[in-house]
């Protein structure tokens, strides 16, 4: 797979590591085009790299590596090259205080797909810290990390979910992208009770099969 990379930061080193090492093609792209350098370096000798722009045309597959504010404006000066594309945007709108900045407005994947209409935009990536993807594998417990993705494209969606598995993690359909905005929300709330409660969010939810409650015989 040709996948681009806009960004040169912790993101972008975390999981474009991984799909070098997948056997991906990858192209690093940034503003400063020795950053680009020394990533792609970092990643393999055969990474390529140079601008935005071109990383955007490279890729079939464009992980959108850039903080948020700063992706959807340099998504729509590349919309042309970006036509057909699927556009995966780890981006977590989260501010000061753990208070999401999307509040009452669309979601940042929504603001991607409106700077890029012709792309297809998969919300993924974006619940665990850079380190967290640097895990070879994530896996806790014996158990791969689940990463879920959301996204209205079905070959998207797919591609997206290679992706994943090529970070040692298993894809979980999370639905449209109509629902980013709680991949969002949720980011905000898990990040908030990670760094502010000290808590750990996985004891929150009871386990699958008790989803529903407890089960028919259990006390």
């Amino acid at each position: 797979m040709k996948i681009g990379v806009l960004g040169t930061g912790n993101m972008a080193d975390a999981l474009a590591t991984h799909w070098v090492r997948a056997g991906h093609d990858v192209f690093v792209g940034g503003r400063d085009a020795e950053k680009a350098r020394l990533l792609a370096a970092r990643m393999g000798r055969d990474v390529r790299h140079g601008s935005l722009r071109e990383a955007a045309a490279y890729g079939d597959v464009v992980l959108v590596a850039l903080p948020y504010g700063a992706g959807a404006d340099v998504v729509r000066e590349l919309r042309a090259e970006l036509e057909g594309t699927v556009l995966l945007d780890c981006a977590n709108p989260v501010g000061p205080d753990f208070r999401l900045l999307t509040e009452g407005g669309p979601s940042a994947a929504h603001q991607l797909a409106s700077a890029a209409p012709d792309a297809h935009v998969v919300k993924a990536f974006n619940l665990c810290h850079e380190d967290v993807w640097r895990m070879n594998p994530p896996v806790f417990d014996g158990r791969p990390l689940a990463v879920p993705v959301c996204g209205d494209d079905a070959t998207a969606l797919a591609l997206a979910g290679t992706l994943v598995r090529d970070v040692g993690c298993e894809p979980v359909a999370g639905g449209g992208l109509d629902r980013a905005g709680l991949l969002e929300a949720t980011a905000a709330l898990f990040i908030g009770l990670w760094v502010a409660e000290k808590a750990d969010v996985r004891a929150i939810a009871p386990p699958l099969e008790y989803a529903t409650g407890p089960r028919a015989g259990s006390a």
